[in-house]
């Protein structure tokens, strides 16, 4: 393992972008996506945990949530593995925030505008192979006008990124390539460039993390090691059944058995879940 953690573990991500004391990296970060768009000078983090309305409907976890000071909510989500019907997940999480604000009583529905920004380890449209971020919005689809601002999905696929450090040309450039590349790096780039970079370098460090705090990470960095290696069995199995028994029923499998695995593991139901997109009581089946 490198100088520095890597972001795209659950205990990772939130740490350098989901805590109060450092609320200032996810600032300058969201700053940097939506530069020209917006200036964030304070943000609010909110619940992550969003309770379904009545107990026959599903709840669900985001990495991270959180109000800005001109009112918009932005949920922020890494995923590590491509997923089936991703697209329709970051759909759902975008209207269960939107459905969320809805009050009792009279109400003219109003509504704060919903951001979601999703980095994915993985492509997600495979015919756009150089695309690295797709930015999604209400338009009409004749003229291409802006129809609703209300609602935003921003999703950036880091392996379509493939910049070294001196051809990065802006800002959301250098957070993009820092972040790929963090466990690997000896030193932190681009701190002449932005103070904020040298933050980073300080709080990402695991030389600067207290006993506890290393512990945890590393403990999750073995999950997440295992959790990769379990995926990569889970599909190849998965092509082996296909070819036996069809694609689709292959898959379906394979997914199986990698709930199973992260189960054995004591992976959390909720990042089961997530991970893989089964059902709490198909878990407690396996």
């Amino acid at each position: 393992m490198g100088r520095f953690i890597n972001p795209f573990t659950d205990f990772g991500f939130k740490f350098l972008f989901g805590r109060e004391v450092e609320k200032e990296l996810l600032i300058d970060f969201l700053n940097d996506l939506l530069v020209g768009e917006h200036v964030i000078t304070d943000i609010q983090f909110l619940n992550n945990e969003q309770q379904p309305e009545v107990k026959t409907e599903r709840g669900l976890i985001y990495d991270i949530y959180c109000r800005t000071n001109t009112g918009e909510h932005i949920i922020v989500e890494m995923q590590n593995r491509e997923q089936p019907y991703f697209k329709d997940r970051a759909l759902f999480y975008l209207s269960r925030a939107i459905t969320q604000q809805a009050k009792k009583g009279i109400w003219n529905f109003q509504l704060d505008a919903v951001y979601g920004v999703f980095f994915m380890n993985f492509v997600m449209d495979k015919d756009i192979p150089s695309k690295i971020r797709t930015d999604v919005v209400l338009s009409d689809r004749d003229t291409g006008k802006l129809f609703n601002s209300k609602f935003r999905q921003i999703f950036i696929e880091l392996p379509n990124f493939n910049k070294e450090e001196d051809e990065c040309e802006n800002d959301f450039e250098r957070w993009i390539y820092i972040l790929k590349h963090m466990d690997t790096l000896d030193r932190m780039p681009f701190k002449a460039r932005k103070a904020v970079f040298e933050r980073l370098e300080k709080l990402a460090s695991k030389a600067n993390m207290t006993q506890e705090e290393r512990m945890q990470y590393e403990e999750e960095w073995k999950v997440y090691n295992d959790y990769f290696n379990t995926l990569d069995f889970a599909e190849q199995k998965g092509m082996q059944m296909g070819m036996q028994k069809g694609l689709q029923k292959g898959i379906q499998e394979g997914i199986r058995e990698t709930a199973r695995k992260l189960k054995e593991l004591g992976v959390d139901n909720d990042i089961i879940i997530k991970s893989t997109g089964i059902s709490k009581e198909e878990i407690e089946k396996l």
